[in-house]
């Protein structure tokens, strides 16, 4: 059966989500949202899902639709104590990372005079330091993997490790999910490195899509695609209509 590079992105975004146990999962874009609606489903049955906004719900409904059974209020305090105390994993975006993991969603160029105003710093420092973070880059490219971001919202290993221990006690930076590869920080260092490449994706194209030196091991492996059960799941009960391919085409 053929596989789409979308849905070996979701089973990708859903992985990072595996061994959290009962933690709010909070997915941003549409195909980190399936990709924890698949982890919910199959492996991590006990993830936290929210509708997207204060009700948690039973269920997992097909994307754009609405949940019709809810199981609780999270109402914006008690999001903010689960969120402060490290039982929150967030998958973000990122309009620029570095290879330290610093994050930049607020503007490109010097930031008194910017190029691009984007969406602001919003709650990227407090998510960052304060439970794990992931993030998801629908698009490869070395004007998002730079060597030095043009502001940092999210804090990366370097910035975290300059504030102490006790600032970053909850600091963790799991995954980079990319429609390419697979990122993480599993090095000596902490710096990225491709821990898979996607199907049909080679060394060379990530390194030339990615502006700075970048770890790619010469056994590094694929990321594994949908089992046949996962496939079923993504198109027939979570994205029927096909969401994630307009997010990831190809």
């Amino acid at each position: 059966m053929s596989v789409r590079r979308s849905e070996v992105c979701v089973v990708a975004c859903a992985e990072a989500w595996r061994g959290d146990g009962e933690v709010l999962a909070s997915p941003m874009g549409v195909v980190p949202t399936a990709g924890a609606r698949l982890a919910r489903l199959t492996f991590a049955p006990d993830l936290l899902l929210t509708d997207g906004g204060a009700l948690l719900v039973a269920e997992v409904p097909a994307l754009g639709a609405p949940a019709e059974r809810i199981e609780g209020w999270l109402p914006f305090r008690r999001h903010l104590a689960l969120a402060m105390g490290g039982r929150r994993h967030v998958m973000m975006g990122a309009a620029q990372l570095d290879r330290h993991g610093n994050q930049n969603i607020s503007c490109v160029g010097d930031w008194r005079r910017p190029r691009r105003q984007l969406l602001g710093v919003r709650g990227a420092p407090c998510n960052t330091l304060n439970h794990a973070t992931s993030y998801w880059v629908p698009r490869h490219s070395p004007r998002v993997l730079v060597e030095r971001v043009d502001m940092v919202c999210g804090v990366g290993h370097d910035r975290a490790a300059a504030l102490g221990p006790f600032a970053a006690r909850f600091h963790r930076l799991r995954r980079v999910v990319t429609d390419l590869a697979v990122l993480d920080f599993d090095t000596p260092d902490r710096t990225l490195r491709v821990r898979s490449l996607h199907p049909g994706v080679t060394a060379e194209e990530v390194r030339a899509a990615t502006g700075f030196p970048l770890d790619i091991p010469a056994d590094v492996p694929r990321t594994r695609e949908p089992t046949r059960a996962e496939l079923r799941l993504i198109r027939e009960v979570i994205d029927p209509d096909g969401l994630c391919h307009r997010e990831v085409p190809g």
